[in-house]
């Protein structure tokens, strides 16, 4: 048989929150009375749990258990991140997307030219080490390089599925 109880003030005390909560509760609907004007302890308690704000009242369930808590803490654990991402992007240690893309390709860039220029610079000691025509050494270098660099670009940047699988070659037009 349920805990009846006949006033706000009994049942606030037996629940350990104020009668001011009670009364407010009641006010906009969280809790009711029962048909006779008394009050069910186990259903107030209940009630009352159910809409309670994680944290702020005694009679809130464990914040996982709620589906308040459970936003409650998906809130708190994005307002962390937000501060960590800001924190991290005042020391210096963020960039902005189009500006990290900018020093990738600018390092890239620098890489090819880098790989380019290197068998003019080192085919005449290879030749010479080898007793082979300078101008060969540095032709097959360039070739081997053209086909690496090609190689790594398709790695990198693999053409789009456009949904085409008969078979019939796709000319890409650049973007």
């Amino acid at each position: 048989m349920p805990q009846r109880v006949t006033s706000a003030r009994e049942v606030a005390r037996r629940l350990g929150v104020s009668h001011t909560a009670i009364q407010k509760a009641a006010q906009i609907g969280r809790i009711t009375q029962e048909p006779d004007g008394t009050w069910d302890l186990a259903r107030v308690a209940r009630d009352l749990a159910a809409s309670a704000r994680p944290i702020r009242s005694p009679l809130s369930p464990p914040l996982e258990s709620s589906a308040l808590g459970r936003l409650t803490l998906a809130r708190l654990a994005l307002l962390v991140e937000a501060q960590r991402l800001a924190l991290d992007r005042d020391k210096g240690r963020l960039m902005e997307v189009n500006a990290a893309n900018a020093r990738i390709d600018d390092i890239a860039g620098a890489m090819r030219d880098a790989l380019l220029n290197w068998p003019a610079r080192v085919s005449g000691q290879i030749a010479a080490q080898i007793g082979r025509d300078p101008h060969l050494v540095q032709t097959l270098l360039q070739e081997q390089i053209g086909v690496l660099l090609a190689s790594m670009a398709e790695r990198l940047d693999p053409p789009p599925d456009d949904g085409l699988r008969d078979g019939h070659d796709v000319i890409r037009h650049p973007s």
